[in-house]
């Protein structure tokens, strides 16, 4: 079974940068789509960005421009460049995969049978 570590998160002022990292270990790693989910406090789980076997990239409107998705050939490491946090991008971000996945929605939960641990992320001034 895939076995997701995220690392990276922090605490930074607003209009920083983060980037964070996901390390997919396990029996496979054939996974057919990963990428990345946060949860605020007191709210739902959304989610943020992901990238599939085949580079397609997908993200959130709240992030779009400022967010960058992207994986090493090897499919073992995953990142999230975040550019120009805001405080409404405090939260705490998974890294998610699916070894299948529908293109319907593709920042569903419905989507992803693995979870990482998460990691912190805090913009505040």
């Amino acid at each position: 079974q895939l076995q997701l570590v995220e690392s990276g998160g922090g605490s930074v002022q607003p209009g920083g940068s983060l980037r964070l990292s996901c390390t997919a270990s396990g029996v496979t790693l054939d996974y057919g789509i990963i990428g990345w989910f946060r949860q605020a406090p007191g709210k739902e789980r959304e989610g943020v960005s992901c990238i599939t076997g085949g580079y397609s990239t997908t993200y959130s409107e709240s992030v779009k421009g400022r967010f960058t998705i992207s994986r090493d050939d090897a499919k073992t490491t995953v990142y999230l460049q975040m550019n120009s946090l805001k405080p409404e991008d405090t939260a705490v971000y998974y890294c998610v995969a699916s070894e299948t996945y529908h293109s319907s929605d593709l920042l569903s939960t419905a989507e992803y049978d693995y979870w990482g641990q998460g990691t912190q992320v805090t913009v505040s001034s």
